[in-house]
């Protein structure tokens, strides 16, 4: 059963794997599992992937996932003269804004990164993968995609719902080319940086943990590889086109 999980030899792009953030703790078992590591990071903040980088034996570049060019030579990069067999795509945006108080411009931004984004990362692994007729690709959504929380951010709600449909939709148009597209929907993990404003909302977090079915929030050390592992892996290989929800069982009240 050991080699359902076998990534040796597999080239990896983890985009987002900034330090403390899902992107790490998934680049970390990829790796473990035996998968050669591209991380990429907005270039502001490369320095962060350094020690993890150095950690994981992997290479780094820059991407801004709301450039096309940007993202082609991302994936150019971690493919190298090898091919690429596993994109993973952890970046993205929220605003915490009520409705009438956002912005056309910020809605749009939060739309860019994270849906276009999300479009632009899986058409280019996509178009990478398709000559060598194997891949996989994983994007990202939330618990979200079908339901709201108590925070106001209608922008990042709408984009990671469509998020789900863009993954069906390359899983439909890659899977004749032996390429799976799935999509992770994870509920609140905690801490990250993107998470950690909650420290000062102590009720909220319990709140969060109270809709769980297991009265906890995610874990990022020890709760998102494992999801990775198996989408990235042959345990999945006739998986595609499908959310798997990371959520502690919020999603099935």
């Amino acid at each position: 059963m050991t080699g359902l999980f076998d990534l040796s030899g597999q080239r990896a792009l983890v985009i987002g794997a900034g330090a403390g953030g899902l992107g790490e703790y998934a680049a970390r078992a990829l790796a473990a599992h035996g998968a050669r590591l591209t991380l990429a990071e907005q270039a502001s903040r490369l320095g962060e992937l350094a020690p993890v980088a150095a950690h994981l034996d992997a290479t780094t570049c820059a991407i801004d996932v709301t450039d096309e060019a940007s993202v082609e030579a991302a994936v150019a990069t971690a493919a190298g003269d090898d091919g690429i067999d596993i994109v993973v795509n952890f970046a993205g945006a929220m605003l915490r804004r009520e409705f009438d108080l956002t912005t056309v411009e910020e809605f749009e931004r939060i739309t860019r990164v994270n849906l276009t984004g999300n479009w632009l990362v899986g058409r280019a692994a996509g178009k990478a993968m398709r000559p060598r007729g194997r891949g996989r690709i994983i994007l990202m959504s939330t618990v979200y995609a079908e339901r709201v929380g108590p925070v106001p951010e209608t922008a990042y709600y709408g984009s990671k719902a469509g998020v789900v449909n863009i993954a069906r939709g390359l899983a439909a148009e890659l899977g004749p080319h032996g390429i799976t597209v799935n999509c992770l929907a994870p509920a609140v993990f905690y801490p990250t940086p993107m998470t950690a404003p909650l420290a000062e909302m102590p009720d909220r977090l319990e709140w969060f943990s109270s809709r769980t079915m297991l009265g906890r929030l995610g874990d990022p050390a020890r709760d998102i590889g494992g999801p990775v592992v198996f989408l990235a892996g042959p345990a999945a290989s006739y998986m595609t086109g499908q959310v798997l929800y990371v959520d502690g069982g919020w999603s099935a009240w």
